[in-house]
């Protein structure tokens, strides 16, 4: 076993079971040698010995000896299927990489995986900003699984039950209502009436169950990422429970889901106006993610059509990762009349609202609507929203 100094005693266990797996090449032994070894040396493990096996009339078993610990591959051929094991300890690999690298390598049609974390738990590393990462210890995984849109995991850490999307944390137990009464309730506020909400994202469903106390009649919940939400559902203290997202997906009720691509939604859209259209996505990307178009101006264009009041998540104002709030922050301004900026002061995530038209006191008109908001606010109240709607000056100086 390779051990590092400060390493922890800790390790990755995946169980992966491949079907729709050619058969002849579940059944070739030097081929299935080769692409275990590829896939676990390209997860950063190290090989230190390989023995296989071909059985008769059919079957093989291929076994890698790491430094790490091991990984192994049992193949049924007359089923087009194989059974997988991958075991590293440490931080150098990383088995549910391999995992995926040898299913992808294999042809597999479907996979089921189960990952078990042994020893201290498992980290996440959350990157922050070049050079600049935040670890989160879990002390136990409730889910970790490979959807088609991203890497989601759900896990107890120090602030409860937490969501993870691709190594970004995205909510806790403990501060999401923080964040998501900062998303939600001053574009609200900004709404003459509330009876029609769009929200793009936000798997979890807190924001539309706000909406609904805020006295929705309908909510519109589009989330490309079905499998996500039914996690969220399934092991998230807060937002939908699996019997309120059943009913949500069937639309019996005011929140109806939609699993599709929100762009085409919206693009596609030529229903009644909504009052609300809420944004609630990851971060923007610097790569080519798949939601990255859902920040782009275009976008934008597009949901100030058939919505009133536009709220999206902005990005951090803190000045080494600004970057997302700078760029959202010009966008706003060439899309909208008004743009109204809200930074939490219990969290580190600022909001933009927009509207076509001019209003003439934003603040003024919030202030106002708080006493009467059906939803009852737990973290905002009228000095919290005098503060938190000064935009920091160097989005205020890229105004001039």
């Amino acid at each position: 076993m390779q051990s590092q100094p400060g390493s922890s005693f800790a390790g990755c266990h995946v169980l992966a079971e491949f079907t729709g797996v050619d058969r002849d090449l579940a059944n070739d032994r030097v081929r299935l040698r080769h692409l275990l070894r590829d896939a676990v040396e390209r997860a950063g493990a190290t090989v230190c010995d390989m023995v296989d096996k071909r059985f008769e009339p059919h079957g093989v078993t291929v076994l890698a000896l790491l430094a790490e610990s091991h990984a192994s591959i049992h193949s049924y051929p007359e089923r087009g299927a194989m059974f997988v094991d991958v075991f590293t300890c440490g931080e150098s690999a990383d088995a549910e990489e391999a995992v995926r690298l040898l299913k992808q390598a294999v042809g597999a049609a479907d996979a089921h995986v189960h990952t078990v974390f042994r020893g201290a738990g498992k980290q996440i590393v959350e990157p922050m900003a070049l050079g600049i990462t935040r670890t989160w210890e879990l002390t136990d995984v409730l889910c970790d699984v490979h959807t088609d849109f991203q890497h989601l995991v759900i896990g107890r850490t120090e602030q409860g039950i937490s969501l993870f999307s691709d190594s970004d944390r995205q909510s806790t137990e403990f501060s999401q209502l923080v964040y998501h009464e900062a998303l939600m309730v001053p574009a609200m506020l900004l709404a003459e009436t509330v009876d029609r909400v769009l929200i793009i994202g936000s798997g979890e469903g807190v924001a539309s169950q706000m909406a609904v106390a805020a006295g929705a009649a309908h909510v519109d919940h589009v989330d490309i990422d079905r499998e996500a939400v039914r996690l969220c559902a399934e092991h998230l203290p807060y937002g939908y429970t699996l019997a309120e997202l059943a009913r949500a997906e069937a639309g019996l009720g005011p929140v109806k889901v939609h699993y599709t691509d929100g762009y085409e939604f919206v693009a596609g859209y030529s229903g009644p106006r909504y009052d609300v259209v809420v944004i609630d996505l990851p971060d923007e990307r610097s790569d080519a993610a798949q939601h990255n178009r859902l920040y782009g101006a275009d976008f934008m264009k597009l949901c100030g059509d058939i919505g009133v009041i536009v709220v999206g998540q902005a990005g951090c104002p803190t000045l080494w990762r600004n970057e997302t709030l700078l760029r959202s922050w010009e966008r706003f301004g060439e899309t909208f009349g008004t743009v109204v900026y809200f930074g939490s002061d219990e969290h580190e995530w600022a909001f933009l609202s927009g509207t076509a038209g001019v209003l003439e006191n934003p603040l003024a008109t919030m202030t106002a609507r708080l006493e009467t908001l059906p939803y009852r606010c737990q973290t905002i109240d009228a000095a919290a929203l005098a503060a938190a709607t000064t935009p920091p000056m160097s989005l205020r100086e890229n105004s001039r």
